[in-house]
């Protein structure tokens, strides 16, 4: 099917690219298949075509529909466009402007629905089977996953002596098509699937042996945002992949500028995400021939100050520390010295109580065995230190709102959750409303990512003798919760 899928009416053989200081700094060969480069900036155009140049000519005549708030909206739109037929792209009312601009751009006909892509996608459902229109599957289909597996052929016939390539995951389309071309032509390259471990449904469904559906799906990466491996393309990658690796969101951002650094090109999250896992492969080996797939660079803006800000982090080049001070004259003092020359980001102080304050400090580091050195140091001149660079809460929330501690009150206890909150009109309003009164908001923290939710930490009192009551009520809302009352962080500067 791949041999004979029809992907060139809109699609180009794109080029593979030698990433010169990436290959020095991971003393690897590394190469990049540059999908960004294609007409919509992603791989997605490949199996959209191919299915929808599959379609009868009656199916074609009654049009096709689909839902999506990013790339396969596109594929879906720019296909329909060149074959010439009627076309619906469903979005969440969420969904960037420019993303919407770029699909009208098309010719398609949009119909904004719903706060997000499930409820796009029912609703799309809905109107495929009233008005009798093909449903374009982003990734569950054989004829998408034929298409999207001509990157596959590509890329052995330019280079056919690759040690290992790295293909991002979402659904599971284009791991499928890639790995199911490359075993079918028996060469000895290893493939590797790459989530990230807050949407990792492959690697949950590789543990069950089946099909899970993920109760909660990080949206950073909104383009692999996917709660359940496709069906069809999990029965390919079983026989296919040789591993799946999962990466982080600081990781990730590390990948974003480490694309921008060799291209010059501003790769989305999601099209990092392949060479994000590569670059933790590569850690562990040296000499091979490895190649990432730069699968897309269609990014939101407003997302760069955040990656900016993780990749540092997810390079391992700057470090967040809680440091505990006597609080007495000539304390700061002694602390700037013993941090030097060295390059501080950030410097957040709050007095705890009379004989002590804790600072966060941002603290950028040449290597591991600098930041040792540092610690050593601290400890020598008695301070307390905790490195706080890898805890989701201080990075995301705390580093941005060191203000104070609740005073204690031994009958009214303070919770702290995470959830993910919509990015819409009215949004705050909404909630305040579903959580009604009953209990009292004591912290409310709002970060957006530049997508369509954003991070909330919220802090609850609560004077119940058991959990359970605070726990059902939040349970019937329609948000994710999950507590962080025992997070170092906040314990540190905010309990």
């Amino acid at each position: 099917m791949i041999n004979d899928a029809s992907v060139y009416d809109v699609a180009i053989v794109s080029p593979i690219t030698f990433a010169k200081n990436l290959s020095s700094k991971l003393k690897n060969d590394v190469y990049l298949k540059r999908e960004d480069l294609q007409p919509i900036f992603s791989f997605k155009n490949r199996g959209a075509f191919n299915k929808i140049n599959s379609l009868s000519k009656q199916q074609k005549n009654r049009g096709v529909i689909a839902a999506s708030a990013g790339n396969h909206a596109q594929g879906v739109a720019n296909a329909a466009k060149k074959i010439g037929i009627p076309c619906l792209i469903v979005m969440p009312i969420t969904t960037p402007d420019i993303k919407v601009s770029a699909v009208r751009s098309f010719g398609a006909k949009i119909l904004l629905y719903g706060d997000n892509y499930n409820e796009s996608s029912k609703k799309a459902s809905s109107i495929a089977k009233q008005k009798k229109m093909e449903l374009i599957h982003a990734f569950d289909d054989p004829m998408t996953i034929a298409g999207q597996g001509t990157i596959g052929k590509e890329i052995l016939d330019a280079e056919d002596n690759l040690d290992a390539v790295f293909v991002p995951v979402g659904g599971g389309g284009l791991l499928a098509g890639v790995s199911a071309w490359i075993a079918q032509q028996k060469k000895k390259v290893k493939i590797y699937g790459v989530e990230v471990d807050d949407s990792a449904c492959l690697t949950e469904a590789i543990k069950a042996n089946k099909r899970v559906k993920l109760r909660e799906v990080g949206l950073f990466a909104d383009g692999v945002a996917v709660d359940q491996i496709g069906l069809h393309t999990f029965d390919v990658i079983k026989e296919c992949v040789d591993g799946v690796i999962t990466v982080s969101i600081d990781e990730l951002c590390a990948a974003v500028k480490d694309i921008f650094e060799d291209t010059r090109i501003l790769s989305e999250p999601a099209g990092a995400l392949a060479l994000a896992g590569l670059k933790k492969y590569a850690s562990k080996i040296s000499n091979k021939k490895l190649l990432a797939i730069s699968s897309g660079a269609n990014l939101n803006f407003e997302r760069l100050n955040y990656i900016v800000e993780r990749s540092e982090v997810g390079e391992n080049r700057e470090k967040l520390l809680s440091i505990q001070i006597p609080e007495k004259p000539g304390s700061f003092l002694k602390l700037c010295r013993v941090f030097g020359r060295s390059q501080i980001t950030e410097f957040n102080y709050r007095l705890a109580d009379a004989s002590s304050a804790h600072v966060l400090v941002g603290i950028k580091t040449d290597s591991e065995p600098a930041f040792k050195k540092l610690k050593t140091q601290l400890k020598k001149n008695n301070f307390k230190t905790t490195d706080l660079s890898k805890n989701f809460i201080s990075n995301d929330h705390l580093r941005h709102m060191v203000g104070g501690h609740l005073k204690s009150n031994n009958e009214i206890s303070e919770r702290i959750f995470r959830c993910k909150f919509p990015v819409k009109p009215g949004a705050l309003l909404d909630f305040l409303r579903d959580f009604g009164s009953q209990w009292n908001i004591s912290l409310f923290h709002y970060r957006n990512l530049g997508a369509a939710f954003a991070n909330v930490l919220i802090g609850i009192q609560d004077s119940s003798s058991s959990k359970h009551s605070l726990n059902k009520h939040l349970d019937s809302l329609d948000y994710v919760f999950i507590e962080e009352s025992e997070n170092i962080g906040y314990r540190t500067f905010l309990k």
